[in-house]
């Protein structure tokens, strides 16, 4: 009797390898099933509790509420951004980007779980009682913050115009909570305004929020001053706002490479937004100012120019709000949502935002700027000759001092750069640029 080796051996490997795709095949069915199994106990401990609750609860308590009080626990369970949105709350995420809302005039976020300030926004009523950035809110009237969502925060804060809310704060510095009673209006958000140095050639640039009008304002503003020789874009205290804004005003310096990217779970699914040469209107040498009150576009921006070396960044770290977050209809009338975290920011040279915030190039801190005996005189002097050119004015018309006024408002004087010790540290460095591209 012959054998053939050979056909022997290769029928034992084929049996073999049937054998452990077989094994593995079972082995991934089993895996499957343990999860699909593992999923519906989950749902059914959901399920149970959600029941149990309903039918024991010493108050009485609809299905529905119960509902949404486990979304608002699961929301706020995951991290500080994502929320659940009910019709109320999706129609307020609605209209804060277009310009115009009530209330006080503050971005709030939750920061180790405390109620904190991002930001007050520029000239509205909670920036003129003096709320400042990373102040703690502890009370909102006699309601303790704590354990409260941000959306309730936001609730209880907003209200009728021209009625008044008491807010406890805990701010850096203080030894005891500060009371501030601030009276709520319509907030009308001029976001982006320019004004000219007194005795510089230089433009200064504030944005207060990234709106949709951002882009457009800084173009105009730039074209209207063709004959300066730098830029400040102070990006102080913006608490952030329109991605796509964000991403149009550093396209308005940077000609080329990536602006920022985003990344989600799956690192391969990443999305990257690019810089084109067609929307660059200036290649002036530039400095942005940001402190902790910068978040989200604001960071994004500084972050961005950064990493280009199209700018020096001045003032004190920002505030670190660097996730992205997206709003996802949970109803079929679409009035109910979730803002949900998805993905998180990268700046050009791959660094994050989230949580860690934008290094400034120069750390310079708020307050007044640091002047000898010499220069502390000339402002002397310089005050007692408005004081006189003041009395003067004053037989003139009242169209006269109305224009004059107003005319004030667009210039920067000396004093007031003496006063912003961070401005003023901005302009010497920017003189400095200037000097170093002749």
């Amino acid at each position: 009797m012959s054998i053939n080796f050979k056909g022997y051996i290769h029928m034992k490997k084929l049996l073999l390898t049937l054998s452990i795709g077989l094994l593995l095949t079972q082995s991934v069915f089993a895996e499957e099933e343990i999860e699909e199994k593992s999923r519906f106990e989950s749902l059914s401990k959901l399920t149970k509790v959600i029941g149990t609750v309903e039918k024991y609860y010493v108050d009485d308590i609809i299905l529905e509420e119960i509902v949404n009080k486990a979304l608002k626990g699961l929301m706020q369970e995951l991290d500080a951004h994502s929320t659940f949105l009910d019709a109320k709350s999706s129609n307020e995420m609605s209209i804060q980007t277009k310009g115009e809302f009530g209330g006080l005039g503050i971005t709030v976020g939750m920061r180790d779980g405390a109620l904190t300030v991002i930001s007050p926004i520029d000239d509205t009523p909670a920036f003129k009682a003096g709320v400042k950035s990373s102040d703690i809110i502890l009370k909102i009237d006699e309601k303790s913050t704590l354990n409260m969502t941000l959306d309730e925060a936001v609730s209880f804060m907003r209200g009728k115009p021209k009625t008044d809310i008491l807010l406890t704060v805990v701010r850096k510095g203080e030894n005891k909570p500060v009371k501030i009673r601030i009276t709520r209006d319509i907030i009308k958000i001029q976001s982006v305004f320019s004004k000219t140095f007194e005795n510089e050639d230089l433009l200064y640039l504030r944005v207060s929020s990234f709106d949709r009008k951002v882009v457009e304002g800084l173009e105009k503003a730039i074209k209207n001053n063709p004959n300066v020789k730098g830029l400040v874009l102070d990006l102080r205290n913006n608490p952030g706002g329109l991605l796509s804004q964000a991403i149009g005003v550093v396209d308005l310096f940077v000609d080329k490479g990536v602006i920022v990217s985003q990344k989600g779970r799956d690192e391969d699914d990443e999305e990257k937004f690019e810089a084109n040469s067609s929307n660059t209107i200036s290649k002036l040498p530039m400095v942005v100012l940001v402190n902790g009150g910068s978040a989200s576009a604001s960071e994004i921006v500084s972050g961005a120019l950064q990493d280009h070396k199209r700018a020096i960044v001045i003032g004190e770290k920002t505030f670190g709000k660097g996730s992205v977050q997206a709003i996802l209809p949970i109803t079929r009338d679409r009035k109910e949502s979730i803002k949900l975290t998805i993905a998180k920011y990268y700046l050009p040279s791959g660094r994050t935002i989230q949580a860690v915030g934008v290094t400034p190039d120069v750390i310079a801190f708020s307050g007044k700027a640091t002047q000898d005996e010499n220069s502390e005189f000339k402002i002397k002097e310089a005050d007692l000759k408005k004081h006189l050119e003041g009395e003067l004015e004053k037989v003139d018309t009242k169209v006269k001092k109305e224009k004059e006024n107003k005319e004030d408002k667009k210039i920067i004087t000396n004093e007031d750069i003496l006063n912003d010790n961070q401005l003023n540290t901005s302009i010497g460095i920017l003189k400095s640029l200037i000097i170093i591209n002749k």
